[in-house]
């Protein structure tokens, strides 16, 4: 194997699959990334079981071939290579050579009959979206997804194609997150799975090199096809992602949003962003929640704890409904606004035990479980 490729080029490709390799491989091979050489591009390939991605870059081939080379100290290696110019030469041994302006470096990898292939896919359900919109939906309802080991079915965010809608939802039992939108889903392809945390981050992160994804699913696996630009990067036409997904059902989610709407208030985003943000200041681990007290035309913020001492925010609204007040966890409350982009999100809420519900005029919906007032 030998080739010629850009060092910038290289490094990008490199950073792209970095990030699916764990500290702790359970496995030498699984800490290597596999370099195939062939045509006009070398593929890039990393995997850790139960997630795996690959990009195609291009390069000028010498020599075709395959080996997997440890890819963090590679990724650094080449990151600080003096010259543009980059040429890998393999060898039977599996050493490669990496030669760059006056700088040369011999590396110790591993063949790649021992690297385990990223399952390929035949007849699964399949459906091509935008990648901004995607991306969007993903920030959404991400921050909801559940950390906690023992309720495995939570860590992540459902996707379920029913209806012709896509509906995005994740939960961590004391908050939930839904987004959906319209797109045209033929009754052979609808289906839902449950997406791990992990894939959902790397996904987020790669969804911003060109303009479609197309998601491949089955009840065991998802793929991600994502298109790039031809750009720059180096990149050539797409970034395969592969995932195994969360095996079992996930919960009825429907029978948690109210149902009836109390009172419903108009709000500026950013603005009670930074007031919730301000008052939580004051906050500490035995005293975390906000309260947020409505009477007539005003909304109050308050926060106190015998640590620190309190904070008072306060905005006018338009809400001639009861005097109410309902306290919740701050960062519940924060989540959601940072994610979204809309300027103006509605908060629904019937009483100091009820759950409070921010609501945007395009299909999201966030369900808060409140604090209980001692």
């Amino acid at each position: 194997m030998k080739f010629k490729i850009n060092r910038d080029h290289f490094a990008n490709g490199l950073a792209q699959v970095l990030n699916v390799v764990g500290s702790k491989a359970t496995m030498p091979i699984l800490s290597n990334v596999l370099i195939e050489a062939e045509k006009d591009h070398i593929s890039l390939t990393t995997t850790n079981l139960d997630l795996g991605i690959r990009c195609r870059i291009k390069a000028e081939i010498k020599d075709p071939g395959a080996v997997t080379l440890p890819v963090k100290r590679l990724a650094g290696i080449v990151r600080e290579l003096p010259n543009l110019d980059v040429t890998v030469d393999g060898s039977p041994s599996h050493q490669v050579k990496l030669t760059s302006g006056g700088s040369t470096f011999k590396i110790m990898g591993i063949g790649k009959e021992e690297f385990p292939p990223l399952p390929e896919f035949g007849e699964e359900k399949a459906h091509s979206l935008a990648q901004t919109e995607l991306a969007t939906m993903l920030r959404s309802v991400a921050y909801a997804q559940s950390n906690d080991e023992s309720r495995y079915i939570l860590n992540g965010v459902y996707f379920n194609f029913r209806d012709s809608r896509l509906f995005l939802v994740a939960t961590d039992g004391r908050r939930l997150a839904l987004v959906s939108k319209e797109m045209e889903i033929p009754a052979d392809t609808a289906g839902a799975i449950i997406l791990p945390a992990k894939t959902v981050g790397e996904l987020t992160r790669l969804l911003d090199k060109g303009e479609k994804v197309q998601i491949s699913f089955n009840d065991r696996r998802a793929a991600f096809q994502i298109a790039t630009d031809k750009d720059a990067s180096g990149l050539v036409d797409h970034i395969y992602l592969y995932s195994k997904v969360v095996e079992g059902n996930y919960p009825n989610y429907q029978q948690v949003i109210p149902k009836e709407t109390h009172q419903r208030i108009k709000l500026e985003r950013e603005l009670l962003l930074q007031c919730v943000h301000r008052a939580a200041l004051v906050c500490s681990e035995k005293a975390n929640s906000v309260k947020i007290r409505l009477s007539t035309n005003l909304l109050e913020i308050t926060a106190q704890s015998p640590d620190f001492g309190e904070a008072h925010e306060s905005m006018a609204i338009s809400y001639s409904g009861p005097d109410l007040q309902v306290a919740f966890n701050p960062a519940f409350v924060m989540d959601p606004l940072k994610a979204l982009t809309k300027d103006e999100v509605f908060f629904e809420v019937k009483d100091e035990v009820s759950p409070g519900v921010f609501k945007t005029l395009d299909n999201f919906v966030c369900v808060i479980m409140p604090v209980r007032l001692s």
